[in-house]
């Protein structure tokens, strides 16, 4: 039984139940820049709103909302709501997506939060300093906080329009900065946009959430659990005076992250065997709550709120603040103030300055020990882009303006987003215009990134395909059952036609649950190996997937030419058994769960594998290998 994985491109397919092969990263940037357009869309449409009707803009938006219950209730206008309300479940997202970073991503190895933590503050402390500069002496210096912090969403999605054909690495570091980003403007909302805190409320927020850290640490699974300890969490931060989107951040950070383990996966076949034997409900719920289970809560969560907060409450967030009325005399006033220029300057200059600087830094004082994943270039323009601030600098304008000084910080934030934008534009365009090796060095730097492919390649024991000394090396896990890695098949053959600079490895993962004759055939690559036939055995299985059986097994062999007594034997000896189950221990280690799976020079391949994707992939890796001889 085979179970095609969905994605969005030609052969994307993977064999049985391996769902998390679709990264979390990829999604979450997928969804980031999709959003990104009808974010865009939202905001234009509140712009005219605005000026069309600016007294039906503000009339809908002041409109209030109560929820009773007994004695008590909350009231609030609609746009609180949706600013406090709903925004919680946007902030649940930015901690679910830093969790796994932490546990799966690019800072699952600790040290390397170093670099984004100093980028993310610096570019956070310089915009900061120059507003404070712009507007020392007057009372708008209270809305400092409206200058620091990056629209992940918007940043990621106009980075994709002003640079296309970046590589996913400098998509991660952007990303992994503005977690950071996002962190400290929600414990700066916490602590210096909060209301006059009410204390015995505060302390009961507290016990609530201790409450859940209690649920969690005994391993309580039960999503009600949590909504419910959650919603009363909240309307307590709320009636304490505590801005209470930090509620949806800190049930995010709880929320761990983790690949599929073989055995869960292996599992929930097992469970949907059984349904398929006997289809009836029980049996439909069982399989149903094992497949779930595979999958870690994080993932299911992303999965869940990842797009709703992406296509609707982001935009709708935008819809109900970025409405500004503008007029001649309002352009004017703007342009001499320094809310305004303060703004604009501070994510236009001071953002890049700020991660660029911060960067360099670190990188001197640490003598390149630590150092940006990526190059120089791609540090400006990630600096740049992130001069968009929109989403968390319009909800900060809104708790420290009102009037027409909320209006002239509304202005500043939508120029620094176009001007961030063209920023970027013109620095990825001339790093385009930079000689080869000199773009590839400024976009890809020479930081070594972190090797997913548990089992170094040894040549020694390994099949390999290719020279031993090639820049590049693709190890595939494969199983000769699986009909995706029989479609992957004249994939690999033409790139290593096409790359003379390629080696090519095969490692074994029958899948047993899903494929019966996969082990046999394994062995039976591996009794041919023997006879120094093992490529021309793995091609034929390849093609033959049909013919897998002992007496198929045995024909292949005489077609091929070998000594069919001798393979017999080594075949009915398990004589490869102990060979495969390396394979397959490998694969565990490096967190395999399905089939094919690739690995370029070391960095897990996700995501589609026709001819133009891993070539794509191939070159970066050559690209990154000659950097460094």
């Amino acid at each position: 039984m085979t179970e095609p994985q969905v994605t969005g491109g030609p052969f994307s397919g993977r064999t049985a139940w391996a769902l998390t092969l679709r990264t979390p990263l990829r999604e979450f940037l997928r969804t980031e820049t999709g959003g990104a357009t009808i974010l865009l869309a939202a905001t234009v449409a509140a712009l005219i709103w605005a000026n069309v009707d600016a007294a039906s803009y503000e009339s809908v938006w002041r409109t209030h909302l109560s929820i009773r219950l007994g004695g008590s209730g909350l009231s609030q206008a609609l746009r609180e709501w949706v600013n406090t309300g709903l925004m919680t479940f946007f902030f649940f997202v930015v901690g679910l997506e830093a969790r796994r970073e932490f546990d799966m991503g690019e800072l699952r190895e600790r040290w390397r939060l170093t670099l984004p933590l100093v980028a993310g503050v610096g570019g956070m402390l310089v915009p900061i300093a120059i507003y404070l500069a712009a507007n020392a002496g007057r009372p708008s210096v209270h809305g400092w906080g409206a200058a620091m912090s990056t629209d992940t969403a918007f940043a990621l999605g106009m980075l994709t329009l002003a640079a296309s054909r970046l590589p996913a690495r400098m998509r991660a570091y952007l990303l992994t900065v503005t977690v950071v980003d996002d962190l400290v403007a929600l414990a700066v909302i916490a602590v210096f946009y909060s209301r006059h805190v009410t204390l015995p409320a505060l302390l009961l927020a507290l016990v609530i959430f201790a409450v859940i850290l209690v649920v969690h640490a005994r391993g309580v699974r039960h999503g009600l659990v949590y909504a419910v300890l959650g919603a009363a969490a909240w309307v307590a931060m709320f009636k304490s005076g505590v801005e209470p989107v930090v509620v949806g951040l800190a049930m995010g950070l709880l929320t761990y992250a983790s690949p599929a383990a073989r055995d869960d996966l292996q599992r929930a076949t097992d469970l949907f065997r059984l349904f398929r034997e006997q289809p009836t409900a029980e049996l439909a719920r069982t399989a149903s709550g094992g497949l779930a289970s595979a999958v870690s809560p994080n993932e299911r969560l992303q999965l869940l709120y990842h797009p709703w907060t992406s296509y609707v409450i982001v935009p709708l967030f935008a819809l109900a603040n970025a409405g500004i009325s503008i007029s001649g005399g309002f352009l004017s006033r703007s342009l001499t103030s320094p809310i305004t220029l303060g703004i604009v300057i501070a994510y236009i200059a001071g953002k890049p300055f700020g991660i660029t600087a911060s960067s360099w830094l670190l990188t001197r004082l640490t003598r390149g020990r630590v150092q940006a994943p990526v190059g120089w270039a791609a540090v400006a323009g990630g600096g740049t882009i992130a001069g968009i601030g929109f989403t968390v600098s319009l909800l900060i304008a809104t708790l420290a303006f009102t009037g027409p000084r909320l209006q002239e910080a509304k202005l500043g934030i939508l120029t620094a987003a176009l001007g961030a934008s063209a920023l970027t534009w013109v620095v990825f365009r001339v790093t385009r215009m930079l000689p080869k090796p000199l773009r590839i060095r400024a976009l890809l730097g020479t930081a070594e990134g972190i090797v997913d492919l548990a089992a170094p390649v040894d040549p020694d024991r390994d099949h390999i395909r290719g020279s031993d000394d090639a820049p590049v090396t693709v190890v595939e896990y494969g199983d000769f059952e699986c009909p995706y890695c029989g479609q992957a098949e004249p994939v690999v053959r033409e790139l290593l036609g096409d790359f003379g600079d390629v080696r090519y490895v095969w490692r074994h993962l029958p899948l047993h649950d899903v494929h019966p004759a996969a082990q046999l055939a394994a062995e039976a690559a591996e009794a041919a190996a023997e006879q120094d036939a093992f490529w021309d055995m793995h091609d034929l299985l390849l093609d033959r997937q049909d013919e897998l059986r002992l007496p198929d097994l045995i024909r292949h062999a005489e077609n091929l030419g070998l000594d069919t007594e001798r393979f017999r034997t080594d075949l009915h000896r398990h004589l490869g058994a102990s060979r495969v189950a390396e394979d397959l221990d490998s694969a565990d280690l490096s967190g395999v769960t399905g089939t094919p799976t690739f690995f370029v020079n070391g960095r897990r391949h996700h995501g589609a594998y026709d001819i133009d994707t891993l070539s794509a992939a191939i070159r970066a890796a050559r690209a990154r290998a000659y950097l460094k001889v």
